[in-house]
């Protein structure tokens, strides 16, 4: 199998260049990074979901996905849009899903309310286990999620969960910057990917 390409599926912030995500992309020869949503289709589900099947197609040969916060979920409702045995799935080897948000918490500022992007079709959050190797990040002092259902939905996807501790939110307002475990759970997923991709 050829060596996957690493595909960035970023939460609902613009650019943020001292944000783990991007400073892994840029020192990731052929890491990819899916577009953000003009302004104006920052909340839109569907948007987000169209830009990451776009990315996924323009790219020859396996794929794993990097995605944090409201990424995770972007991720996980592109999924549930495929058809059973589409090619994009076929392509997907591995995804980390750092920190996905929780409805159920009210956001501090300047994240958006809950209630505005699950009018927007964001929940109800797809629970179906993904057709690939996974691991979720789950942080212990996420001021946008309960430990106990990020444990909930990497129970429901199949994925392995991973115990941060108290890293918050996972983002520079954080401490995070660089990420030091991120290359050793992007790793374990390349050596869990499949021998062969499907045909």
């Amino acid at each position: 199998m050829s060596t996957p390409t690493f595909v960035v599926v970023p939460g609902l912030r613009g650019s943020a260049p001292s944000h783990w995500q991007e400073l892994f992309a840029a020192r990731t020869g052929g890491a990819v990074t899916v577009p953000f949503p003009e302004e104006s289709l920052r909340h839109s589900i569907e948007e987000r979901t169209r830009l990451l099947g776009e990315t996924v197609a323009a790219i020859e040969g396996p794929v794993i996905l990097v995605a944090h916060s409201a990424g995770v979920l972007a991720t996980v409702h592109w999924i549930r849009s495929l058809a059973d045995g589409a090619s994009a799935l076929d392509k997907v080897v591995g995804a980390l899903l750092a920190t996905p948000p929780d409805f159920g918490v009210h956001w501090p500022e300047p994240h958006p309310r809950p209630a505005e992007l699950s009018a927007a079709g964001w929940e109800p959050i797809p629970r179906r286990r993904l057709p690939f190797p996974s691991i979720v990040a789950a942080s212990r002092s996420d001021p946008l999620a309960r430990y106990r259902t990020t444990a909930g939905l990497a129970e429901a996807w199949g994925s392995r969960l991973v115990d941060l501790g108290d890293a918050g939110h996972l983002n520079p307002a954080s401490g995070y910057g660089e990420w030091p475990l991120l290359d050793e759970l992007l790793a374990e997923l390349a050596v869990r990917a499949p021998s062969e991709t499907a045909p």
